[in-house]
């Protein structure tokens, strides 16, 4: 997993190894902008014309394009909760971050 930024928006960036191409998505937005490309040149472009086009579409509309959050969330919690965490996130194969984040996401939808 990637981040890359185009100006306040921030994407996480993954690689299919299957399809032999890079797709990301624009996090901490209620909308959803996503992205794809075979080389980092062509990945940088695809971002830059689909969050131009996703604000050309809000104001299209009357609308403001939403403002992204920072990203950055720091949670005390207990160490057993850490290591649990930690192992599930071990378990399927992700990072901790991703982890939590995915948790999150489906806690909060």
């Amino acid at each position: 997993m990637t981040i890359m930024h185009y100006g306040p928006y921030q994407t996480i960036v993954e690689y299919d190894d299957g399809a032999g191409l890079f797709h990301g998505e624009v996090v901490n937005l209620r909308d959803v902008i996503t992205f794809q490309g075979r080389s980092v040149d062509e990945l940088k472009q695809a971002l830059a014309e689909s969050v131009d086009d996703y604000i050309e579409f809000c104001r299209a509309r009357g609308e403001e394009p939403e403002e992204p959050f920072s990203g950055h969330l720091v949670v005390r919690v207990d160490p057993k909760t850490h290591k649990a965490a930690a192992r599930a996130a071990q378990r399927a194969g992700i990072s901790l971050e991703t982890w939590v984040a995915r948790t999150l996401d489906a806690a909060t939808a």
